[in-house]
Parts: structure tokens; C-alpha cells; sequence
């Protein structure tokens, strides 16, 4: 059984920072692309960040370039988001997933992504 399990969410002010981990279990990601997603309250699921799979390609949306990096460790089957400089606006459920097939993409759109983890709360207080 897949399993994703997101840790590292938490409350935090303004200019603080978090570093989220996603420890995939169940098969090997290690060929697979993965990625971060984001949901506020009363707003779809947006695009945050995605690694393919060795890392060499990384893709970010506008809104967190330059403050988020995304991460993964193929031996510990595990992906990584450190988040500095956070904003309120940054408040959200953050999901991490993954892709089923091999790919050397990052992509950034939820229909690509197979596998989901229950998410975890982030909360920026201003």
C-alpha cells in the first residue's frame, strides 16, 4: 500500500520559516516526479512546487520563487519543501504528491499526480 505522510506544518509569524517532509512508503519514487500543493479555506488546490526525478529540474509557482525550495532524497524515498520569508497569504493545507510513472518532467498541474498525502496545516500569523 502507497502511502504519502506529510510533518513539519505548524503555526509560525510572519518572516518565519518551516521545512515540510513527505515520506513516501509502499514502492520506490526515486523515478518518479513529486511535488507540493497547496489549499485555503474556500479556494481550489494550487500548484506550489515540483522536483523531477533526480532533481535537476525544480519548478515554482510566482507566488513563492525566490522563498520556497523543493528537495527530495531518493535513498530515503522522501521530498522536502523549506519555506522562508512566509506570509500570511501562505496559510494552507499543504499536500505533498507523486507521480505512478517515471519521468524526467516536474510537473505542475494536481491531474498529474497519482498518489496524495492527507496533508498537513500551515498557519502564518501576521
Amino acid at each position: 500500500q502507497v502511502q504519502l505522510v506529510e510533518s513539519g506544518g505548524g503555526l509560525v509569524q510572519a518572516g518565519g520559516s518551516l521545512r515540510l517532509s513527505c515520506a513516501a512508503s509502499g514502492r520506490s519514487f526515486s523515478t518518479s516526479a513529486m511535488g507540493w500543493f497547496r489549499q485555503a479555506p474556500g479556494k481550489e488546490r494550487e500548484f506550489v512546487a515540483s522536483i523531477n526525478w533526480y532533481g535537476e529540474i525544480t519548478d515554482y509557482a510566482d507566488s513563492v520563487k525566490g522563498r520556497f525550495t523543493i528537495s527530495r532524497d531518493n535513498a530515503k524515498n522522501t521530498e522536502y519543501l523549506q519555506m522562508n520569508s512566509l506570509k500570511p497569504e501562505d496559510t494552507a493545507v499543504y499536500y505533498c504528491a507523486a507521480e505512478r510513472a517515471s519521468s524526467r518532467y516536474a510537473p505542475s498541474t494536481t491531474r498529474e499526480y497519482d498518489y496524495w498525502g492527507q496533508g498537513t496545516q500551515v498557519t502564518v500569523s501576521s
